[in-house]
């Protein structure tokens, strides 16, 4: 992976094809190796470029302060170190809070947005029972070794019919959590609400979702797309919160097919 710094963090990131940008925001606790079905599919006709966010992968953690407006600022100067103009940006799930909090803070910047199994911030899109209950979760899950609790997380990210390699790719991207970075990214998205920025959304957004997903259900995803009148939603029929692991190809095709429409 290359690496570049940003406001004093290293960033590592995997950068692959040529054509619009197309900027890919990973998931919590997980990292780009999520990415990687996308990275060899959509590079044909793009320059694809998957982030390890502060705090995940192989990039430094953030300080204690760190909250999603901080990540949303680094973000926008890593785009603008890679020198990549209004990218197309998606995320999945947390990634898709931050594309979303992006856009807040610097509006000019996507061309799009691709927001996938996302919430508009646990705060914006959860009862805080499950907020709360989600975030202690997590927090002593930081605390454990990652095969204690990393099978009962991966049940909520997959459907009954995902495969063993499917769960062991979730398993090995477990592992690699930092436990510092996950605390400070849990307890900022726990308290993120992003509610009033999705009436102020001005981009082509798509909007997909598994039908199976157990995370983010029908009253996630459709005070979203009811929000964002740009928006276009896609539900994908069997499949849980990982889409672009559990149904790469149906959300390659999706997401191809969604920007070819803009671009031409």
């Amino acid at each position: 992976m290359d690496q570049i710094e940003v406001a004093g963090l290293r960033i590592a990131f995997e950068r692959r094809g040529e054509g619009p940008p197309l900027v890919l925001l990973h998931g919590w606790p997980s990292n780009s190796r999520e990415w990687r079905r996308q990275l060899d599919a959509l590079s044909v006709e793009f320059t694809v470029v998957a982030w390890d966010a502060p705090g995940a992968g192989q990039s430094s953690d953030p300080p204690d302060t760190f909250r999603l407006a901080d990540w949303a600022d680094c973000l926008a100067a890593f785009i603008d170190s890679l020198r990549l103009e209004r990218p197309h940006v998606a995320g999945l799930s947390f990634g898709g809070g931050l594309a979303l909090e992006l856009y807040r803070r610097h509006p000019a910047v996507p061309r799009t947005l691709i927001l996938t199994s996302a919430y508009a911030g646990w705060a914006g899109s959860l009862p805080a029972e499950v907020v709360r209950e989600r975030l202690e979760l997590m927090l002593r899950n930081c605390a454990l070794p990652s095969h204690w609790w990393a099978p009962a997380w991966i049940k909520t990210l997959l459907s009954e019919d995902a495969s063993d390699d499917m769960v062991a790719e979730l398993m090995l991207i477990a592992s690699e959590i930092h436990p510092a970075g996950t605390r400070v990214a849990m307890r900022a998205f726990a308290e993120a609400d992003l509610r009033d920025v999705l009436p102020r959304v001005d981009v082509p957004t798509l909007l997909l979702y598994g039908d199976s997903d157990v995370r983010a259900p029908r009253d996630v995803w459709e005070p979203l797309h009811s929000g964002i009148r740009s928006s276009k939603l896609v539900l994908l029929p069997g499949v849980g919160h990982m889409i672009d692991i559990e149904a790469a190809e149906r959300f390659n095709t999706e997401v191809r097919a969604f920007l070819r429409a803009i671009q031409h």
